[in-house]
């Protein structure tokens, strides 16, 4: 038991670094090679902060613990919701401005209710699972040809551009911090995987129990780090561009990828509770951050409040059944 912990602390610690220093290096390499920075915030650094959760569920996936995966998934869009925004709207309420981010989140819930129809049966086959890559490969298509002509107005616009310029890199040090990033991500996430399922094993609970707490927390650090960061530089749009944008590849691209590679059986609590959850936290974000008889298009401390509340009532009954299992 000793081993497994010291392999998900030492995981999860890699993960953490690994993954800024990827999206860092992501980031500055798609501004040299001229990518804009609407696309370069919506793309690279929005999925780019799910690189842990692709990692993680991919080799889970491959080592034959598909449910550790889609718990990863559904549990780190959860937390993304309710530990990442409702930590930071409770340092400072999240001005929302960007009319990208009002397009994009009911997209996500789109997603969301569509991602119910794959869990109905009690298995995600290959072919639901590539029908979730298709859709994904179809929004960044759509994300591309936007771009063009997006006008640059737009307020995330602005925010991304002035986080690039907070941390300029050279060509030669932003490759070399995407390949270090990279090769740490997927060494780091093989010691992860190893220790949580060995801790499943010892607590005698599913992996999907261990995907949905401890590693679906961990791989959304990245995500608070991030945010925080952000925050410090006034940049609200980013944070909620952040969050958007790492749970809807979380649901198309994570969960599509680890299906593909072996069908995941879902019980029927994962559609009663835990998706019920994340499409609970997913509304009620896109209802707090429009605005609507005459409230601000903004997320306050209150309401701030209630995600973080959510999100620790739901990972104190997992880890329940875990101490009870």
């Amino acid at each position: 038991m000793l081993l497994p912990s010291l392999s998900v602390i030492v995981g999860l610690v890699l993960l953490i670094w690994s993954a800024e220093r990827f999206i860092d290096g992501a980031a500055s390499t798609s501004r040299w090679l001229g990518l804009s920075p609407l696309l370069i915030g919506m793309l690279v650094i929005g999925f780019g902060t799910s690189a842990p959760e692709m990692t993680v569920s991919v080799l889970a996936a491959a080592q034959g613990n598909p449910g550790l995966a889609l718990g990863n998934a559904y549990g780190s869009n959860i937390a993304n919701i309710g530990l990442v925004l409702g930590t930071v709207a409770l340092i400072t309420p999240l001005a929302v401005h960007s009319s990208v981010i009002r397009k994009e989140m009911p997209l996500l819930l789109v997603v969301t209710l569509l991602s119910a129809l794959t869990l109905l049966d009690g298995v995600i086959a290959r072919w639901e699972a590539l029908t979730l890559i298709v859709i994904l490969v179809a929004f960044i298509t759509f994300s591309i040809v936007r771009s063009k002509y997006q006008q640059e107005e737009d307020p995330l616009v602005q925010e991304v551009a002035e986080s690039l310029d907070s941390k300029p890199m050279s060509l030669k040090v932003s490759l070399l911090w995407t390949l270090v990033g990279l090769v740490l991500l997927i060494a780091s996430s093989r010691l992860l995987v190893w220790g949580a399922v060995e801790i499943a094993l010892s607590f005698g609970v599913s992996d999907l129990i261990i995907g949905l707490t401890v590693v679906a927390v961990g791989t959304s650090l990245p995500e608070l780090a991030s945010s925080i960061s952000a925050l410090r530089r006034r940049e609200h749009d980013l944070v909620l561009g952040n969050v958007v944008g790492s749970n809807l590849f979380n649901t198309l691209g994570v969960v599509g990828l680890a299906g593909l590679i072996m069908p995941i059986e879902t019980g029927r609590e994962v559609l009663m509770r835990d998706w019920s959850v994340m499409t609970g936290m997913t509304v009620l974000m896109i209802l707090f951050a429009f605005a609507w008889r005459g409230r601000k298009r903004r997320i306050n401390r209150v309401e701030g409040g209630m995600l973080l509340a959510m999100f620790i009532a739901y990972t104190a009954y997992m880890i329940s059944l875990v101490v009870l299992a």
